[in-house]
């Protein structure tokens, strides 16, 4: 029987429940009476999924949600709500302002280039990051620091438009990791 965390009774809607075969069809997994799927592009069905006991409507995996438009890597930056996460992008935005010039016979007109190599300058790009909230499945831990995939769905919310789709815990990466931290990928 499937996990009731709610008052109304869950099920999974393409899961015939008052089946008169008995055995086979009472366990989940991959001969009992569990709906799941691939979703495609290269990620695969989470064990858990796959013999888990949660319901989850909004589940890539075991939903109804289809995974289209665009995939998204980031970090975690809070996990605090329920079955949702906020993922923190980082990201160098050009700032045409501060752009290298180059007058007619070859010289930057850049003041600090008289004092500095060209190459140190990096006054052209700017930090700039962005939160997204994204849903995330009960097959998944994800804690704050974790790097995650997710993929653009449906809305399933107000303000949620994505769905985990991976999870690369913190300490498996070799960076500094770390909530504050500012990877430009």
């Amino acid at each position: 029987m499937a996990e009731q965390t709610e008052k109304a009774f869950l099920k999974q809607p393409k899961v015939f429940l008052s089946s008169k075969k008995s055995g086979k069809g009472k366990k989940p997994g991959k001969g009992g009476n569990r709906f799941w799927k691939s979703i495609g592009l290269g990620f695969k069905t989470p064990r858990e999924a796959i013999e888990g006991t949660y319901i989850d409507k909004k589940c890539p995996f075991t939903g109804t949600v289809s995974i289209r438009g665009r995939i998204i890597a980031g970090t975690c930056h809070s996990a605090k709500m329920n079955r949702t996460i906020i993922v923190r992008r980082n990201y160098l935005h050009f700032v045409k302002k501060y752009q290298r010039q180059v007058n007619n016979y070859g010289f930057y007109l850049c003041f600090f280039s008289f004092f500095f190599p060209i190459s140190d300058l990096g006054c052209r790009y700017e930090k700039r990051h962005s939160n997204i909230p994204a849903h995330v499945s009960p097959c998944f831990r994800v804690k704050e620091g974790d790097h995650v995939i997710i993929g653009q769905c449906r809305p399933l919310s107000k303000t949620v438009r994505f769905n985990v789709l991976k999870v690369i815990p913190a300490g498996s990466t070799g960076g500094s990791g770390g909530k504050k931290a500012f990877t430009a990928a």
